[in-house]
């Protein structure tokens, strides 16, 4: 039989990943194969060029723009703090003497006689990359960053918004059909990824900012809550940049979905661990899904990674990702090898799916994404 390709999402107790961690521009790595890395350890920096200040000397001393060097204090090269003084005329009368003092602490980068200006440097900032997941550093890039290696356990996402960070796993709900309420937040949830059930009200989420949580998991959330939360529409663009107090992912989709039981069960089983979460997301081409990263204590580095799927098989869990039956879960119990006519008309590939009340359905294949490491 054909395989049929099909987009999974992986929720395992036991695997090992690597995230290649690279700078933006050419800088110095810090680390060296074989290290053993924190997730807020810095594994590699570069310096970030300073904003430029143009200042109009010239106009400011009125004078033309070739006799500004004659003007200068300071010279092209050299350091200046906050207000020190860069150039000054000479009166014969004091009182006429015109003071022109920096506006930020840098470098004088040039001085040009033929626009009259002078250009500021700030100094450059420093860009620290961190590692994002404890483990141990399999390979460097020269100037460029690292891979860090580790054992895990491991869930993706549907949808997620906000950066990296990481945290305790602190369960704030005791069954993955409980939608996560302002009451189940307390204070000491701060700096830690607080797991729900079911649903999250944005009034949740105002709440979870004011506590101060890294990052939320749960089920799902209506669209409109995500709108006010983000103060726009989302569209389709790339996620991981917002900036909303906290990292969010979403386990299932839109809506009032329960969390899916291996997933409640696999986050409930940690609970205390340290996790390194991203709700980078990137729905079109080169698939980028949020995630949960629990590193395991014990180094097991010789573990193999898990092998790619070639296929849907039977038996297979899968979550249903088109309406009407969006965010059901089952397992494949049919696989049909001839093309089947739907209701638009198409010829396509189907298969039947049995959900937990024994009921069954035949949909397309493209209807539902496999959810691997089961």
């Amino acid at each position: 039989m054909a395989h049929s390709y099909t987009p999974g999402l992986t929720v395992t107790d036991g695997t090992v990943i690597q995230r290649r961690r690279m700078l933006p521009l050419p800088g110095k790595v810090l680390v060296n194969v074989g290290d053993v890395v924190r997730s807020d350890q810095v594994v590699a920096q570069a310096e970030l060029p300073g904003k430029v200040f143009p200042l109009n000397l010239a106009n400011q001393l009125s004078v033309a723009p070739g006799e500004i060097p004659e003007y200068m204090i300071k010279k092209q090269g050299d350091a200046v703090e906050k207000d020190e003084i860069l150039a000054e005329n000479k009166p014969l009368i004091k009182w006429f003497k015109t003071e022109i003092r920096s506006p930020v602490a840098g470098v004088i980068e040039s001085v040009s006689p033929v626009t009259g200006q002078v250009l500021l440097r700030q100094p450059p900032r420093v860009l620290q990359l961190l590692a994002y997941v404890d483990g141990v550093i399999s390979d460097t890039i020269p100037q460029q960053g690292a891979v860090v290696k580790t054992t895990c356990s491991f869930v993706q996402g549907i949808f997620g918004i906000g950066g990296e960070t990481s945290g305790e796993i602190a369960m704030a709900v005791t069954a993955p059909d409980e939608p996560l309420t302002p009451a189940h937040f307390k204070s000491s949830m701060k700096g830690k990824v607080v797991v729900g059930g079911s649903f999250l009200s944005s009034d949740a989420m105002s709440r979870a900012k004011s506590v101060g949580v890294a990052g939320l998991v749960v089920g799902g959330i209506h669209d409109e809550d995500l709108r006010v939360l983000l103060g726009y529409d989302l569209g389709v663009a790339i996620t991981g940049t917002e900036q909303v107090g906290f990292t969010l992912i979403l386990t299932e989709g839109f809506g009032t979905i329960p969390m899916a039981t291996k997933t409640f069960g696999l986050l409930s089983a940690h609970a205390g661990r340290k996790a390194s979460i991203s709700g980078a997301t990137q729905i079109r081409a080169g698939v980028i899904r949020p995630e949960i990263i629990i590193p395991h204590e014990e180094s097991r580095v010789g573990m193999t990674a898990q092998t790619p799927r070639e296929g849907i098989r039977l038996g297979d869990p899968v979550r249903i990702i088109r309406d009407p039956l969006f965010g059901r879960i089952g397992e494949v119990s049919a696989l049909p090898s001839e093309l089947t006519r739907i209701s638009t008309e198409s010829e396509v590939r189907v298969l039947e799916v049995k959900f937990s009340d024994g009921k069954r359905v035949v949909i397309p294949r493209t209807n539902i994404e496999v959810i691997e490491g089961a």
